[in-house]
């Protein structure tokens, strides 16, 4: 995979180098601290994937992307996270937080390899998000970045569901079926009409009325398995 850094400190660009390095078809193509020399190359290169500093000398990361010629899979850098919305709204493939953790690195080169890849006229164009994708999710004027890894659940609402995490519990305007169909399964289980839950957050599970369970999460929502999905439950869960 062909890198592009765009990053104003040369310790910062040294330290994603370094990171890079350990991952094996991690081609790092060339760097640059500023807009210009970065425009310039990149349009001449044209790498495959950019990893983008939203804060430039002068000018900023979105400022760089609307002069290129030639737009490669993004990810920005960042070392605060006021800027969420704005990439998300530019499409970029992930939001990493300074210090760069390697693992998170690791997880957005995934899915520019995902991205890349030749799809087949019959697959989907879109992967399922997994417990390491981060998710921009708003309700009215208040925004959060969150891990998927960190919800625990998703409960309807009508035409809206609530995501819980972290003490939080936002209306987002999704449906609770079309959420199930962009989730992992493996990750969230449709447990009922009303409840998407994370395996990961099982903490207890109790036989239930009408031969279904009674599900308690680790952040103490309890949730009622009705007696279809129950059966699968198992299944996940190897009971």
């Amino acid at each position: 995979m062909r890198i592009y850094i765009v990053e104003d400190s040369r310790l910062a660009r040294q330290e994603l180098r370094t990171l890079l390095a350990a991952i094996p078809d991690a081609d790092v193509v060339g760097e640059a601290a500023e807009l210009a020399p970065a425009r310039e190359a990149i349009n001449t290169l044209q790498p495959e994937l950019l990893l983008l500093d939203v804060e430039l000398p002068g000018a900023t990361g979105f400022d760089l992307l609307d002069q290129l010629e030639h737009v490669p899979l993004v990810v920005f850098t960042t070392a605060y996270d006021q800027h969420a919305l704005a990439a998300f709204e530019r499409n970029a493939l992930d939001y990493l937080l300074k210090p760069i953790d390697a693992g998170r690195l690791e997880a957005a080169l995934a899915k520019a390899r995902l991205r890349l890849r030749p799809v087949p006229a019959a697959a989907p164009t879109s992967a399922l998000k997994g417990a390491d994708d981060m998710v921009f999710l708003r309700d009215g004027e208040r925004c959060w970045f969150v891990r998927l890894g960190d919800v625990a659940g998703f409960e309807a609402c009508g035409n809206y569901a609530q995501a819980w995490f972290d003490g939080q519990r936002p209306l987002i305007a999704r449906t609770l079926t079309g959420l199930e169909e962009r989730l992992d399964p493996q990750l969230f289980f449709r447990a009922s009409r009303s409840h998407l839950i994370n395996l990961r957050w099982v903490q207890g599970i109790e036989p239930w009325r009408n031969d279904g369970y009674r599900v308690t999460l680790r952040d103490g929502h309890q949730v009622e398995v009705s007696r279809r999905q129950a059966k699968l439950l198992r299944e996940k869960l190897e009971l």
